[in-house]
């Protein structure tokens, strides 16, 4: 007699993966045979997609090296990163001030330095490569509003908590270098320039420049301005000639140079005071040359002190202080 053969049993599980195959074909007729992917095809796409995202996380501010307390301060090449610091420092120069409320107590003014009046719309541009057009010469910027510009010549780097001070008050100033003082063994000045002060050109070696013949004249404005141009990562627009001396071979050469401006002064420091080319007073658009020696002030004597008494005779005739940069 023939053994009958049992009936195969058709379980949940092959019901499922037949439904599924069934699905599959139909989904593959209608989309005109569209190829599979493999699940561990699919598995990889997903894994990539998550490295991928992954190695562009979404952007964080970055707080600026040494800015703080408050609003950054916007009037200085927005976007000009300081040497050593990060991508997007922001200067502190601005017309609306912004420093912390007591800080001028630190530094021994009896009131916060006043708001400078906002700044022109914008500067008398270069000529352009191909015409050298001569400088202007400035000792002062014309303006009616009671604004006067601090200027920084020897001196600035003997002192440590210049910087701070700058900081601090959000003290607009443009300091004028030798190569002497702005080498790489100063960073104080890269440590101002992130603050925001103008960082300008006063010759490598801070000679009289009319005694020298054009093309050493030529080679000491020019050869610093690559020197500045190569520590700092701009080439400096303002010069100021050595002692304030110069003559028609300074203008030529500072033109060829990318010169804008030569800057002289109209009051100066001197001991404890000031002296003035006109007058007794300060006047609306003045520059100010502070010279720090500290052989020639009282034993003891600081930069930061003398700038105090500085700002306390500038505030004592009502003006505030502006940047010089903005103006010119």
């Amino acid at each position: 007699m023939r053994a009958r053969r049992a009936p195969a049993r058709t379980g949940p599980r092959r019901l499922l993966a037949a439904a599924l195959a069934a699905g599959v074909l139909a989904s593959a007729l209608l989309t005109g045979c569209a190829p599979s992917v493999d699940p561990i095809e699919r598995l990889s796409r997903k894994a990539a997609e998550k490295v991928r995202h992954s190695r562009h996380p979404a952007p964080t501010a970055t707080p600026a090296a040494g800015v703080g307390r408050g609003s950054s301060w916007g009037a200085l090449g927005a976007g000009e990163a300081a040497v050593g610091g990060p991508a997007h420092a922001a200067p502190l120069h601005s017309p609306q001030g912004g420093a912390a409320p007591d800080a001028y107590r630190r530094w021994g003014l009896s009131a916060p330095l006043a708001p400078a009046p906002r700044p022109p719309a914008g500067h008398a541009a270069g000529a352009g490569p191909g015409s050298y057009p001569l400088p202007p010469v400035v000792d002062h910027v014309r303006t009616k509003d009671r604004v006067v510009f601090l200027t920084f010549d020897d001196g600035v780097d003997r002192d440590p908590h210049f910087a701070d001070m700058v900081r601090d008050l959000r003290l607009p100033v443009s300091v004028f270098l030798t190569d002497g003082v702005a080498g790489p063994g100063h960073d104080h000045f890269g440590m101002l320039r992130a603050l925001g002060a103008g960082v300008q050109n006063q010759t490598l070696n801070h000679h009289s420049l009319p005694s020298l013949p054009y093309a050493e004249q030529h080679a000491e404005i020019c050869g610093q301005q690559d020197r500045l141009k190569s520590r700092f990562g701009t080439r400096p627009r303002l010069f100021r000639p050595p002692f304030g001396e110069y003559d028609q071979d300074t203008l030529r050469a500072a033109a060829t140079c990318g010169v804008d401006a030569v800057v002289l002064w109209r009051a100066s420091t001197r001991g404890e005071g000031l002296s003035y080319a006109d007058g007794d007073r300060l006047r609306p658009g003045d520059i100010v040359r502070a010279r720090f020696s500290d052989r020639a002030g009282p034993r003891g004597a600081t930069l930061t002190g003398m700038t105090a008494r500085l700002i306390r005779r500038i505030q004592a005739q009502g003006f505030a202080v502006g940047r010089l940069e903005n103006y010119l």
